[in-house]
């Protein structure tokens, strides 16, 4: 089995990319985090020019479904008006930076994260799905994450990891980014471009040694929902909110901000933890290790609905359960304890593996999926 056609891009706010549903249009929060003016006026957006759905992205994104082309250049103006926007479409596209959510203002998160956005201009060209996780708290907590360069802790200071290396090069702040720079001119040089992510590449070229000689402190758990030092945390099922619910939110909790998360949560600065209809507030339902991409007939590539039969199965699964609309398995690009793949319209089943991976059943429909399941 082969991976689906993926794009090699994502979409962004200049750069829109055609779905089934109209027009995606991805918006990077500086530091992932809004002010509760902006998220509000983002939600005010999403109903006006979109279908009212706002989704929780991987790399802490957001992205506005459901737009018509004539409708992109007034967001656009609505974007920039929310200070949401970044004017040149070059840089925002670059922009591809995940921060640990945790992050206080003026900690070496925050500088880091500055001294990145300065850098980018002097970065070589590189694929376009590629970032960098600043992951620099007390340990790191954005492993599982996507990103292709991390800087993390390490029992003596910081290093810089190329994703999918164990070790990573000794740096200091002052040092990190020429460090960070280094290293993507040795991808390109060294013929990254062909394989498009730093751990495919390492699967056939080694880093010099010296870019290998620090460990990582042990990651700390994930977010999850509940309470916490900045405020409550909230989950979506599947990453996707209603724009409408998310307002009210916002307004009902008193919330002076939101920070977005990489694992389909956002976290509501300084609001009061009150009753959330729609939302994932119990750490132990089962529809945050359930993952499930739009589907038919949202995604032109999907051959299966999706989500429906994800709620269905949610908690059948011990482990994680991924319903995918076809092979690219957008939702969830790794393996997961069950994956079901959609296949002309029937579901094949891998185990253990990822939705390219060779299933060890197909074509299942009906009662034969259901009597297939764990």
């Amino acid at each position: 089995m082969r991976p689906g056609v993926v794009r090699g891009w994502c979409p962004g706010a200049h750069r829109p990319m055609a779905s089934g549903d109209g027009l995606i249009m991805r918006v990077r929060p500086r530091l992932a985090r809004l002010t509760a003016d902006q998220a509000l006026g983002l939600c005010d957006l999403a109903r006006r020019f979109g279908s009212g759905v706002i989704d929780l992205t991987s790399r802490a994104n957001l992205q506005l479904r459901g737009l018509a082309e004539a409708d992109h250049a007034p967001m656009l103006r609505g974007l920039a008006a929310l200070d949401l926007l970044d004017p040149d479409p070059e840089v925002e596209g670059r922009r591809n930076i995940l921060v640990a959510p945790d992050w206080a203002p003026g900690d070496l998160t925050d500088r880091l994260w500055h001294a990145l956005v300065a850098a980018l201009p002097d970065l070589p060209e590189l694929p376009a799905k590629m970032g960098v996780a600043v992951d620099t708290g007390d340990a790191p907590i954005l492993t599982d994450a996507s990103a292709d360069f991390r800087l993390e802790r390490s029992a003596t200071g910081l290093i810089l990891r190329a994703d999918g290396a164990e070790l990573g090069r000794p740096v200091t702040e002052s040092t990190a980014i020429p460090a960070l720079t280094q290293m993507a001119e040795w991808f390109v040089d060294t013929g990254g471009a062909e394989a498009g992510r730093m751990r495919r590449h390492l699967a056939t070229t080694a880093l010099p040694d010296l870019w290998t000689t620090g460990a990582p402190l042990p990651d700390r758990a994930p977010f999850a929902p509940g309470a916490t030092g900045l405020g409550p945390v909230y989950g979506a099922a599947f990453g996707q909110v209603q724009a409408d619910a998310l307002a009210a939110l916002i307004r009902a909790s008193g919330a002076t901000a939101i920070r977005v998360t990489p694992w389909r949560l956002f976290v509501l600065e300084g609001a009061l933890s009150i009753p959330a209809p729609g939302f994932v507030t119990d750490a132990r339902d089962p529809i945050l290790t359930t993952h499930a991409c739009p589907g038919a007939p949202l995604c032109p590539q999907a051959q299966i609905e999706t989500q429906a039969l994800a709620r269905h199965l949610a908690g059948r699964v011990n482990g994680t359960l991924h319903v995918s609309g076809c092979e690219k398995g957008c939702a969830l690009p790794r393996a997961a304890d069950l994956t079901i793949v959609g296949r002309d319209g029937a579901h094949d089943l891998v185990r253990g593996g990822r939705p390219w991976d060779e299933p060890s059943l197909r074509g299942l429909t009906g009662a034969a999926l259901t009597d297939a399941m764990p």
